[in-house]
C-alpha cells in the first residue's frame, strides 16, 4: 500500500526534475545589442543626447540590462577614430548601429553593408551618398536628417529681423563638408529674396576661423551665419567670442552655440531626434528593413536667444522674436 503511494510521488519528482533540467539546458532568450557610435567631443552634450535616446527606448518598453543592451563607442571628436570604432562594433556582432552625425554614419556604412544603421543628426544623407532617397533609402541605412527645406534660409531671415538694415552677411562654411553646397544654395536664394549680399568664407580649422573673422572685419559684414559642421562644433566658444568681440549678430544651427556665448541658435530639436531614433531601432529589431523605412525630417525646431550676448553687442531684440523663442539665456 505504501508503494502505491510512493511510486506516483517519485514519478512526479522525476518529471519535475526532467522539466527543470530541460529548461536549464535551453539557452536564454537573446538580448538585442545596439551599438551607439558618437563623434562629438563634449561630454555634457553627448550625455544629453545619449539620455534622450535611452528615454526613447524606455518609452517603447526597453529596459537596459534586461531586454536590450547598448554598447557606446566614443570618438572624442577625432574623426580618424571612427572607422576603428565602427569596425569594433561590427566584430561585436551588434544587431543595429545608431550613428550620431554624418561622419559616424559614413564610418559605420563603410564597416558594414549588412548590419542595419540608424543615422541621426545628419545634414544631407542623400547628397552625402548615405541613402538613395529620403522616401526609399535602399541599403542598410535609414534614420533622421536634421535638415528641413529652407532651414538655412530661415536662419538668414532671423538675422534680418534682428538687424533689418543689414546689407552684407558673412557665411562661415567648411567646403569639405558634402552638405555645404546644399546649404549654400538655400542661403543664396534667401539672400536674393531678402535683398542682402553674402560673404562666403571657408574654414577648416581654428586658424582659418580666425582668418575668416579678419575678413569679415575688413569687409564690414553686418551679421554672421554659421553653417553646421563638426569642425565648428568643437570651436563654438572660439566662434562666439570672435563674433561678440566684433559686435556681430550671429546665428548657428548648433544648439550649444548660444550656450557657448553665441547670440542665436535655430535648428531642429536634436534631443527630439535622439528620442525618435529609438523608434527606428524598435522597428528594425521587430523585423523591418532599413531600405524600406523612409528617412524622417525634423518636426520640432528650437530657437534659442542669448540676451546677455545681445546686450554686450548692443542689440535690441524685437518682442515678436522673443515670444517665439523656446529658450532665452539671460
Amino acid at each position: 500500500m505504501r508503494l502505491a503511494i510512493i511510486r506516483p510521488f517519485a514519478v512526479a519528482l522525476l518529471l519535475i526534475s526532467a522539466f527543470l533540467g530541460t529548461a536549464a539546458a535551453q539557452p536564454r532568450e537573446k538580448v538585442p545589442r545596439v551599438g551607439y557610435l558618437v563623434l562629438g567631443p563634449h561630454d555634457s552634450i553627448r550625455q544629453r543626447y545619449f539620455e534622450a535616446f535611452r528615454q526613447g527606448l524606455r518609452e517603447l518598453g526597453y529596459v537596459e540590462g534586461q531586454n536590450i543592451a547598448i554598447e557606446p563607442r566614443l570618438a572624442e571628436g577625432e574623426h580618424d577614430r571612427l572607422p576603428a570604432l565602427a569596425a569594433d562594433l561590427v566584430r561585436s556582432k551588434v544587431d543595429v548601429i545608431v550613428a550620431m552625425s554624418g561622419a559616424a554614419t559614413q564610418a559605420a556604412q563603410q564597416a558594414t553593408r549588412t548590419i542595419p544603421i540608424v543615422m541621426s543628426l545628419v545634414n544631407d544623407p542623400v547628397g552625402s551618398g548615405l541613402v538613395a532617397s529620403l522616401g526609399r533609402p535602399g541599403g542598410n541605412v535609414t534614420g533622421l536628417t536634421i535638415v528641413a527645406p529652407d532651414l538655412a534660409g530661415k536662419q538668414l531671415q532671423l538675422l534680418k529681423e534682428v538687424v533689418p538694415k543689414v546689407s552684407l552677411v558673412a557665411l562661415l562654411t567648411n567646403p569639405d563638408n558634402p552638405a555645404s553646397a546644399r546649404f549654400l544654395r538655400e542661403v543664396e536664394a534667401a539672400a536674393q529674396a531678402l535683398g542682402v549680399r553674402l560673404q562666403t568664407l571657408a574654414a577648416r580649422n581654428a586658424q582659418e576661423i580666425d582668418s575668416a573673422f579678419a575678413a569679415m572685419t575688413r569687409d564690414r559684414a553686418g551679421a554672421l551665419l554659421i553653417l553646421p559642421d563638426g569642425v565648428f562644433l568643437g570651436r563654438l566658444r572660439q566662434i562666439a567670442e570672435l563674433a561678440v568681440k566684433r559686435h556681430l549678430p550671429s546665428v548657428s544651427g548648433t544648439p550649444e552655440y548660444a550656450e557657448a556665448g553665441g547670440f542665436m541658435h535655430y535648428s531642429a530639436d536634436r534631443l527630439d531626434q535622439q528620442r525618435r531614433a529609438a523608434a527606428y531601432v524598435d522597428k528594425i529589431l521587430k523585423g523591418a528593413r532599413p531600405a524600406d523605412l523612409p528617412v524622417a525630417q525634423p518636426t520640432k525646431f528650437d530657437l534659442v536667444i542669448n540676451l546677455r550676448t545681445a546686450k554686450v553687442i548692443g542689440l535690441t531684440i524685437p518682442s515678436s522674436l522673443l515670444q517665439r523663442a523656446e529658450q532665452i539665456i539671460d
